[in-house]
Protein backbone atom coordinates (compact mmCIF):
# COMPACT_ATOMS: atom_id res chain seq x y z
CA UNK A 1 0.00 0.00 0.00
CA UNK A 2 1.30 3.21 -0.71
CA UNK A 3 0.95 6.13 1.50
CA UNK A 4 -1.25 8.65 2.40
CA UNK A 5 -0.71 11.50 0.59
CA UNK A 6 -0.57 15.17 2.78
CA UNK A 7 -2.06 18.03 0.76
CA UNK A 8 0.69 20.32 1.13
CA UNK A 9 -1.39 23.85 0.99
CA UNK A 10 -0.05 25.97 3.79
CA UNK A 11 3.84 25.59 2.81
CA UNK A 12 5.73 28.65 3.71
CA UNK A 13 6.35 30.41 0.37
CA UNK A 14 10.18 30.36 0.97
CA UNK A 15 9.98 26.97 1.14
CA UNK A 16 8.04 26.27 -1.97
CA UNK A 17 10.68 28.54 -3.74
CA UNK A 18 13.74 26.12 -2.35
CA UNK A 19 11.84 23.03 -3.50
CA UNK A 20 10.76 24.20 -6.94
CA UNK A 21 14.02 25.52 -7.68
CA UNK A 22 15.09 22.10 -6.67
CA UNK A 23 12.23 19.97 -8.42
CA UNK A 24 13.39 22.16 -11.67
CA UNK A 25 17.17 21.30 -11.50
CA UNK A 26 16.37 17.30 -10.97
CA UNK A 27 14.60 17.48 -13.82
CA UNK A 28 16.95 19.46 -15.91
CA UNK A 29 19.54 16.53 -15.08
CA UNK A 30 16.80 14.12 -15.73
CA UNK A 31 16.41 15.62 -19.31
CA UNK A 32 20.04 15.07 -20.25
CA UNK A 33 20.03 11.61 -19.30
CA UNK A 34 16.16 10.83 -20.69
CA UNK A 35 17.44 12.54 -24.37
CA UNK A 36 20.18 9.41 -25.02
CA UNK A 37 17.93 6.88 -23.96
CA UNK A 38 16.98 4.03 -25.85
CA UNK A 39 13.55 3.59 -27.26
CA UNK A 40 13.40 0.08 -25.49
CA UNK A 41 14.33 1.79 -22.48
CA UNK A 42 11.39 4.35 -22.52
CA UNK A 43 8.72 1.70 -23.24
CA UNK A 44 9.84 -0.39 -21.23
CA UNK A 45 9.42 2.55 -18.06
CA UNK A 46 5.82 2.89 -19.97
CA UNK A 47 4.31 -0.22 -20.06
CA UNK A 48 5.73 -1.23 -16.43
CA UNK A 49 4.06 2.49 -15.24
CA UNK A 50 0.68 0.30 -17.39
CA UNK A 51 1.12 -2.13 -15.16
CA UNK A 52 1.13 -0.65 -12.04
CA UNK A 53 -1.94 1.37 -12.76
CA UNK A 54 -3.91 -1.96 -13.07
CA UNK A 55 -2.11 -3.03 -9.98
CA UNK A 56 -3.06 -0.35 -7.82
CA UNK A 57 -6.39 0.76 -9.27
CA UNK A 58 -8.04 -0.06 -5.97
CA UNK A 59 -5.59 2.88 -4.46
CA UNK A 60 -6.19 5.27 -6.99
CA UNK A 61 -10.24 4.55 -6.42
CA UNK A 62 -9.38 5.24 -3.07
CA UNK A 63 -7.97 8.41 -3.70
CA UNK A 64 -10.45 9.66 -6.13
CA UNK A 65 -13.13 8.96 -3.19
CA UNK A 66 -11.32 11.37 -1.53
CA UNK A 67 -10.87 14.38 -3.54
CA UNK A 68 -14.76 13.50 -5.34
CA UNK A 69 -16.08 13.74 -1.41
CA UNK A 70 -13.92 16.95 -1.32
CA UNK A 71 -15.39 18.42 -4.34
CA UNK A 72 -18.86 17.58 -3.80
CA UNK A 73 -18.94 19.01 -0.44
CA UNK A 74 -17.71 22.31 -2.12
CA UNK A 75 -21.00 21.82 -4.67
CA UNK A 76 -18.87 21.38 -7.39
CA UNK A 77 -20.93 21.35 -10.92
CA UNK A 78 -21.92 17.80 -12.39
CA UNK A 79 -19.52 18.77 -15.53
CA UNK A 80 -16.38 19.12 -13.11
CA UNK A 81 -17.38 16.21 -11.01
CA UNK A 82 -17.23 14.24 -14.04
CA UNK A 83 -13.53 15.46 -15.56
CA UNK A 84 -12.80 14.49 -11.73
CA UNK A 85 -14.32 10.99 -11.61
CA UNK A 86 -12.41 7.63 -12.17
CA UNK A 87 -13.79 4.17 -12.65
CA UNK A 88 -12.56 0.84 -13.30
CA UNK A 89 -13.42 1.89 -16.92
CA UNK A 90 -11.03 5.36 -17.08
CA UNK A 91 -8.47 3.75 -15.31
CA UNK A 92 -7.87 0.80 -17.80
CA UNK A 93 -8.03 3.35 -20.51
CA UNK A 94 -5.21 5.21 -18.97
CA UNK A 95 -3.37 1.90 -18.64
CA UNK A 96 -3.81 1.40 -22.64
CA UNK A 97 -3.35 5.08 -23.25
CA UNK A 98 0.41 3.99 -21.47
CA UNK A 99 0.88 1.16 -24.17
CA UNK A 100 -0.55 3.00 -27.09
CA UNK A 101 2.49 5.39 -26.33
CA UNK A 102 5.35 3.07 -26.33
CA UNK A 103 3.88 1.82 -29.03
CA UNK A 104 4.34 5.00 -31.46
CA UNK A 105 7.71 5.34 -33.35
CA UNK A 106 10.56 7.16 -31.29
CA UNK A 107 10.52 10.83 -32.44
CA UNK A 108 14.03 11.27 -31.26
CA UNK A 109 16.55 11.00 -33.77
CA UNK A 110 14.27 11.30 -36.80
CA UNK A 111 15.77 12.66 -39.74
CA UNK A 112 13.67 15.27 -41.12
CA UNK A 113 15.39 16.68 -44.25
CA UNK A 114 18.71 15.58 -45.78
CA UNK A 115 20.40 17.88 -48.08
CA UNK A 116 23.71 18.61 -50.10
CA UNK A 117 25.37 21.85 -50.65
CA UNK A 118 27.17 22.45 -53.73
CA UNK A 119 30.17 22.69 -51.87
CA UNK A 120 29.58 18.88 -50.74
CA UNK A 121 28.22 19.92 -47.00
CA UNK A 122 25.94 16.92 -45.97
CA UNK A 123 22.94 18.55 -44.16
CA UNK A 124 20.45 16.85 -41.98
CA UNK A 125 17.73 18.03 -39.34
CA UNK A 126 17.03 15.89 -37.19
CA UNK A 127 14.61 15.59 -34.32
CA UNK A 128 15.57 16.54 -30.55
CA UNK A 129 13.52 16.48 -27.58
CA UNK A 130 12.61 20.08 -26.59
CA UNK A 131 13.90 19.63 -22.81
CA UNK A 132 11.95 20.19 -19.73
CA UNK A 133 8.14 20.57 -20.03
CA UNK A 134 6.05 22.28 -17.53
CA UNK A 135 2.44 20.87 -17.61
CA UNK A 136 -0.14 22.84 -15.41
CA UNK A 137 -3.52 21.36 -15.23
CA UNK A 138 -6.65 21.64 -12.96
CA UNK A 139 -9.22 18.76 -12.97
CA UNK A 140 -8.52 15.67 -14.59
CA UNK A 141 -6.37 13.59 -12.92
CA UNK A 142 -5.45 11.41 -16.20
CA UNK A 143 -3.71 14.44 -17.05
CA UNK A 144 -0.85 12.83 -15.03
CA UNK A 145 -0.97 9.53 -16.97
CA UNK A 146 -1.10 11.15 -20.41
CA UNK A 147 1.35 14.38 -20.17
CA UNK A 148 3.92 12.46 -18.22
CA UNK A 149 3.83 9.33 -20.75
CA UNK A 150 4.33 11.80 -23.85
CA UNK A 151 7.33 13.71 -22.67
CA UNK A 152 8.80 10.78 -21.75
CA UNK A 153 8.54 9.28 -25.06
CA UNK A 154 9.69 12.40 -26.58
CA UNK A 155 12.71 12.00 -24.06
CA UNK A 156 11.20 15.27 -22.44
CA UNK A 157 11.24 15.75 -18.71
CA UNK A 158 8.24 16.60 -17.03
CA UNK A 159 7.42 18.88 -14.22
CA UNK A 160 3.39 18.20 -13.29
CA UNK A 161 1.40 20.28 -11.29
CA UNK A 162 -2.43 19.25 -10.78
CA UNK A 163 -4.85 21.24 -9.34
CA UNK A 164 -5.74 20.69 -5.39
CA UNK A 165 -9.20 19.05 -6.30
CA UNK A 166 -7.57 16.57 -7.68
CA UNK A 167 -4.60 16.47 -5.43
CA UNK A 168 -4.57 12.77 -4.34
CA UNK A 169 -5.64 10.94 -7.65
CA UNK A 170 -3.04 12.84 -8.95
CA UNK A 171 -0.67 11.19 -6.34
CA UNK A 172 -1.79 8.24 -6.67
CA UNK A 173 -1.22 8.29 -10.72
CA UNK A 174 2.56 9.46 -10.20
CA UNK A 175 3.58 6.72 -8.39
CA UNK A 176 2.75 4.21 -11.10
CA UNK A 177 4.84 6.43 -13.31
CA UNK A 178 7.71 6.74 -11.01
CA UNK A 179 7.10 2.53 -10.52
CA UNK A 180 7.87 2.46 -14.12
CA UNK A 181 10.67 4.38 -14.16
CA UNK A 182 12.26 2.77 -11.80
CA UNK A 183 11.51 -0.69 -13.10
CA UNK A 184 13.13 1.05 -16.50
CA UNK A 185 16.24 2.25 -14.35
CA UNK A 186 15.42 5.95 -15.67
CA UNK A 187 15.58 8.56 -12.97
CA UNK A 188 12.50 9.26 -11.08
CA UNK A 189 12.64 12.88 -11.72
CA UNK A 190 12.35 12.05 -15.35
CA UNK A 191 8.14 13.18 -14.43
CA UNK A 192 8.66 14.65 -11.57
CA UNK A 193 5.05 15.68 -9.65
CA UNK A 194 4.70 19.11 -7.24
CA UNK A 195 3.86 18.33 -4.10
CA UNK A 196 2.19 21.64 -3.33
CA UNK A 197 -1.49 23.34 -4.32
CA UNK A 198 -0.61 26.80 -3.73
CA UNK A 199 -0.63 29.48 -6.00
CA UNK A 200 3.44 30.43 -4.99
CA UNK A 201 4.25 26.73 -7.01
CA UNK A 202 2.23 28.10 -9.89
CA UNK A 203 3.99 31.57 -9.95
CA UNK A 204 7.37 29.75 -10.06
CA UNK A 205 7.36 27.11 -12.88
CA UNK A 206 6.02 30.51 -14.85
CA UNK A 207 9.45 31.58 -13.83
CA UNK A 208 10.60 28.73 -15.36
CA UNK A 209 12.35 27.36 -12.16
CA UNK A 210 15.51 28.81 -12.12
CA UNK A 211 15.30 28.12 -16.05
CA UNK A 212 15.03 24.97 -15.89
CA UNK A 213 11.54 24.47 -17.79
CA UNK A 214 12.09 25.14 -21.96
CA UNK A 215 7.85 25.35 -22.54
CA UNK A 216 4.87 25.09 -20.40
CA UNK A 217 1.46 24.07 -21.38
CA UNK A 218 -1.63 24.54 -19.11
CA UNK A 219 -4.51 22.44 -19.30
CA UNK A 220 -7.79 24.11 -17.14
CA UNK A 221 -9.97 26.65 -17.53
CA UNK A 222 -9.65 30.26 -18.83
CA UNK A 223 -8.52 31.89 -15.87
CA UNK A 224 -6.27 29.49 -15.37
CA UNK A 225 -4.67 29.52 -19.00
CA UNK A 226 -5.07 33.43 -19.37
CA UNK A 227 -2.79 33.63 -16.06
CA UNK A 228 -0.44 31.36 -17.54
CA UNK A 229 0.10 33.04 -21.31
CA UNK A 230 -0.09 36.37 -19.14
CA UNK A 231 2.79 35.52 -16.84
CA UNK A 232 4.76 33.06 -17.96
CA UNK A 233 8.30 33.74 -18.87
CA UNK A 234 9.23 30.73 -21.14
CA UNK A 235 7.19 29.78 -24.25
CA UNK A 236 3.84 28.29 -23.82
CA UNK A 237 1.79 25.72 -25.95
CA UNK A 238 -1.97 26.85 -24.89
CA UNK A 239 -5.67 27.21 -26.24
CA UNK A 240 -7.16 29.37 -24.16
CA UNK A 241 -10.76 28.01 -24.37
CA UNK A 242 -12.41 25.45 -26.85
CA UNK A 243 -15.46 27.96 -27.86
CA UNK A 244 -16.52 25.20 -30.99
CA UNK A 245 -19.07 25.66 -33.89
CA UNK A 246 -21.22 23.10 -35.77
CA UNK A 247 -22.27 24.66 -39.01
CA UNK A 248 -25.30 22.76 -40.28
CA UNK A 249 -25.59 24.26 -43.91
CA UNK A 250 -28.44 23.75 -46.46
CA UNK A 251 -27.34 20.63 -48.44
CA UNK A 252 -27.08 18.98 -44.87
CA UNK A 253 -28.58 15.23 -44.39
CA UNK A 254 -30.98 15.81 -41.62
CA UNK A 255 -29.99 12.81 -40.31
CA UNK A 256 -26.62 12.80 -40.10
CA UNK A 257 -26.75 16.23 -38.94
CA UNK A 258 -28.81 15.14 -36.13
CA UNK A 259 -26.07 12.79 -35.35
CA UNK A 260 -22.96 14.66 -35.43
CA UNK A 261 -24.40 17.59 -33.68
CA UNK A 262 -25.40 15.02 -30.78
CA UNK A 263 -22.26 13.68 -30.95
CA UNK A 264 -20.43 16.59 -30.72
CA UNK A 265 -22.21 18.34 -27.86
CA UNK A 266 -22.91 15.50 -25.39
CA UNK A 267 -21.14 12.99 -25.62
CA UNK A 268 -18.78 15.07 -23.27
CA UNK A 269 -19.52 18.23 -22.50
CA UNK A 270 -16.79 18.83 -20.64
CA UNK A 271 -14.45 18.24 -22.68
CA UNK A 272 -12.88 21.65 -24.97
CA UNK A 273 -13.80 19.41 -28.05
CA UNK A 274 -17.61 19.70 -27.55
CA UNK A 275 -19.53 21.12 -29.11
CA UNK A 276 -20.94 24.81 -27.97
CA UNK A 277 -22.58 26.82 -30.69
CA UNK A 278 -24.91 25.67 -33.50
CA UNK A 279 -25.25 27.66 -36.34
CA UNK A 280 -28.10 26.43 -39.58
CA UNK A 281 -28.07 28.60 -42.78
CA UNK A 282 -31.10 30.19 -43.24
CA UNK A 283 -32.03 28.55 -47.04
CA UNK A 284 -31.95 25.20 -44.86
CA UNK A 285 -33.38 26.42 -41.72
CA UNK A 286 -36.82 25.21 -42.71
CA UNK A 287 -36.41 22.27 -42.99
CA UNK A 288 -33.12 21.46 -40.82
CA UNK A 289 -34.02 24.31 -37.66
CA UNK A 290 -36.67 22.26 -35.49
CA UNK A 291 -35.97 19.37 -36.01
CA UNK A 292 -32.02 20.07 -34.33
CA UNK A 293 -33.22 21.81 -31.72
CA UNK A 294 -35.91 19.44 -30.68
CA UNK A 295 -33.33 16.43 -30.93
CA UNK A 296 -31.01 18.88 -28.46
CA UNK A 297 -33.85 19.27 -25.79
CA UNK A 298 -34.25 15.56 -25.92
CA UNK A 299 -31.05 14.69 -25.07
CA UNK A 300 -31.23 17.24 -22.21
CA UNK A 301 -29.54 19.98 -23.49
CA UNK A 302 -30.52 22.89 -22.71
CA UNK A 303 -30.63 25.67 -25.97
CA UNK A 304 -30.02 29.34 -26.13
CA UNK A 305 -31.01 31.28 -29.21
CA UNK A 306 -31.84 33.90 -31.42
CA UNK A 307 -35.19 35.63 -32.70
CA UNK A 308 -35.39 32.08 -35.30
CA UNK A 309 -34.65 29.51 -32.73
CA UNK A 310 -36.89 30.40 -29.90
CA UNK A 311 -39.78 30.83 -32.60
CA UNK A 312 -39.58 27.12 -33.82
CA UNK A 313 -39.79 25.95 -30.16
CA UNK A 314 -40.85 27.68 -26.85
CA UNK A 315 -38.19 25.73 -24.47
CA UNK A 316 -35.06 27.95 -26.21
CA UNK A 317 -34.48 30.54 -23.94
CA UNK A 318 -32.99 33.88 -25.34
CA UNK A 319 -29.35 34.16 -26.24
CA UNK A 320 -27.67 36.89 -25.24
CA UNK A 321 -24.23 38.52 -27.25
CA UNK A 322 -22.14 36.83 -24.34
CA UNK A 323 -23.69 33.63 -25.05
CA UNK A 324 -22.01 33.33 -28.30
CA UNK A 325 -18.75 33.59 -26.44
CA UNK A 326 -19.02 31.35 -23.52
CA UNK A 327 -17.48 27.84 -23.79
CA UNK A 328 -20.35 25.77 -21.70
CA UNK A 329 -18.67 22.63 -20.83
CA UNK A 330 -21.83 21.92 -19.57
CA UNK A 331 -25.17 20.19 -21.26
CA UNK A 332 -25.76 24.06 -22.98
CA UNK A 333 -25.85 25.26 -26.57
CA UNK A 334 -26.27 28.72 -28.27
CA UNK A 335 -28.27 28.65 -31.67
CA UNK A 336 -28.30 31.37 -34.22
CA UNK A 337 -29.44 31.27 -37.66
CA UNK A 338 -27.28 32.64 -40.45
CA UNK A 339 -27.36 34.13 -43.49
CA UNK A 340 -24.72 31.39 -45.66
CA UNK A 341 -21.37 29.84 -45.47
CA UNK A 342 -19.90 33.05 -45.50
CA UNK A 343 -22.07 34.22 -42.84
CA UNK A 344 -21.17 31.15 -40.65
CA UNK A 345 -17.22 31.77 -41.04
CA UNK A 346 -17.21 35.16 -40.07
CA UNK A 347 -19.53 34.19 -37.04
CA UNK A 348 -16.50 31.59 -36.45
CA UNK A 349 -13.71 34.28 -36.86
CA UNK A 350 -15.50 37.27 -34.54
CA UNK A 351 -16.30 34.60 -31.73
CA UNK A 352 -14.07 31.41 -32.09
CA UNK A 353 -11.28 30.49 -30.08
CA UNK A 354 -9.42 28.91 -33.16
CA UNK A 355 -9.68 25.55 -31.51
CA UNK A 356 -12.24 23.56 -33.59
CA UNK A 357 -15.22 23.79 -36.21
CA UNK A 358 -17.03 21.73 -38.24
CA UNK A 359 -19.39 21.92 -41.26
CA UNK A 360 -22.10 19.31 -41.55
CA UNK A 361 -22.95 19.57 -45.92
CA UNK A 362 -23.17 17.38 -48.65
CA UNK A 363 -22.08 19.96 -50.90
CA UNK A 364 -18.02 19.25 -51.46
CA UNK A 365 -17.63 23.43 -52.74
CA UNK A 366 -19.14 24.93 -49.84
CA UNK A 367 -16.88 22.05 -47.43
CA UNK A 368 -13.70 23.02 -48.96
CA UNK A 369 -14.20 26.56 -48.62
CA UNK A 370 -14.71 25.84 -44.74
CA UNK A 371 -12.42 23.63 -44.22
CA UNK A 372 -9.98 26.28 -46.35
CA UNK A 373 -10.92 29.83 -44.28
CA UNK A 374 -11.58 28.60 -41.48
CA UNK A 375 -8.88 29.91 -38.93
CA UNK A 376 -9.28 26.67 -36.63
CA UNK A 377 -6.73 24.48 -35.55
CA UNK A 378 -8.80 21.50 -36.73
CA UNK A 379 -11.32 22.30 -38.70
CA UNK A 380 -13.92 19.12 -39.95
CA UNK A 381 -16.41 17.89 -42.18
CA UNK A 382 -18.85 15.78 -41.80
CA UNK A 383 -17.69 14.39 -38.68
CA UNK A 384 -17.69 15.01 -34.87
CA UNK A 385 -15.93 17.57 -32.87
CA UNK A 386 -15.21 15.32 -30.38
CA UNK A 387 -12.79 14.03 -32.22
CA UNK A 388 -10.35 16.57 -31.71
CA UNK A 389 -8.00 14.66 -29.72
CA UNK A 390 -4.63 13.27 -30.46
CA UNK A 391 -5.70 9.57 -29.15
CA UNK A 392 -7.92 10.42 -32.41
CA UNK A 393 -5.90 11.25 -34.83
CA UNK A 394 -3.23 8.44 -33.92
CA UNK A 395 -1.30 10.22 -31.20
CA UNK A 396 -1.43 8.14 -28.90
CA UNK A 397 -3.07 10.79 -26.70
CA UNK A 398 -2.51 14.68 -25.89
CA UNK A 399 -0.78 16.98 -23.53
CA UNK A 400 -3.39 19.94 -24.75
CA UNK A 401 -4.44 21.55 -27.93
CA UNK A 402 -3.02 24.09 -29.22
CA UNK A 403 -4.25 27.13 -31.03
CA UNK A 404 -1.52 29.42 -31.43
CA UNK A 405 0.95 28.94 -34.61
CA UNK A 406 3.99 28.73 -33.70
CA UNK A 407 5.91 25.43 -33.66
CA UNK A 408 2.55 23.09 -32.57
CA UNK A 409 -0.56 23.61 -33.70
CA UNK A 410 -3.60 21.22 -33.07
CA UNK A 411 -3.35 18.39 -30.95
CA UNK A 412 0.02 18.35 -29.50
CA UNK A 413 1.47 14.97 -29.30
CA UNK A 414 4.86 13.26 -29.10
CA UNK A 415 6.36 14.77 -32.41
CA UNK A 416 4.99 17.81 -31.44
CA UNK A 417 7.00 17.53 -27.88
CA UNK A 418 10.52 17.82 -30.10
CA UNK A 419 12.23 20.16 -31.65
CA UNK A 420 15.09 19.89 -34.21
CA UNK A 421 18.79 20.62 -34.61
CA UNK A 422 20.89 20.14 -37.83
CA UNK A 423 24.15 18.17 -38.60
CA UNK A 424 26.28 18.91 -40.75
CA UNK A 425 28.87 16.75 -42.41
CA UNK A 426 32.23 17.30 -44.18
CA UNK A 427 35.50 16.77 -45.60
CA UNK A 428 37.32 19.70 -44.56
CA UNK A 429 35.04 22.21 -45.78
CA UNK A 430 36.35 26.00 -45.09
CA UNK A 431 34.54 29.38 -45.91
CA UNK A 432 36.16 31.54 -48.06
Amino acid sequence: MSKPVKLESVAPAADVRAAMRAIGAEARAAARALANAPAETKNRALTAAAEALRARSGEILAANARDLDAARAKGLAASFIDRLTLDPHRIEAMARGLEEVAALPDPVGRVLATFKRPNGLVIERVATPLGVIGVIYESRPNVTADAGALCLKAGDAAVLRGGSDSFHSSAAIHACLAAGLKAAGLPEAAISRVPFASREAVGEMLEGLGGALDVIVPRGGKSLVERVQREARVPVFAHLEGIVHVYVDHAADLDKAKRLLINSKMRRTGVCGAAETLLVERAGAPRLLKPLIEALLEAGCAVRGDEAARAVDKRVTAASEADWRTEYLDAIISVKVVDGLEAAIAHIETYGSHHTDCIVTEDKAAAEKFLKQVDSAIVLHNASTQFADGGEFGFGGEIGIATGRMHARGPVGVEQLCTFKYRVRGDGQTRA
